[in-house]
């Protein structure tokens, strides 16, 4: 089965994050680069982007 890719605007969306702050973290390697579709297209794979998701601390408080 092929992978889906998500393009920047669904990855924004996905994760919360900016334009920017993508790229400053992908800059600084907390966050996966894209892989090229075309000469002027870029997109990151849809499990580079969950996995990333999955590894981040949860917002929600731990109930006691």
């Amino acid at each position: 089965m092929p992978e889906n890719h998500l393009r920047r605007p669904a990855v924004e969306a996905a994760t919360g994050l900016s334009r920017s702050s993508l790229y400053a973290m992908m800059g600084s390697g907390d966050f996966p680069r894209p892989i090229r579709i075309g000469r002027r297209a870029v997109a990151w794979p849809e499990s580079a982007v969950l996995a990333w998701l999955a590894d981040r601390p949860s917002a929600v408080p731990a109930r006691k």
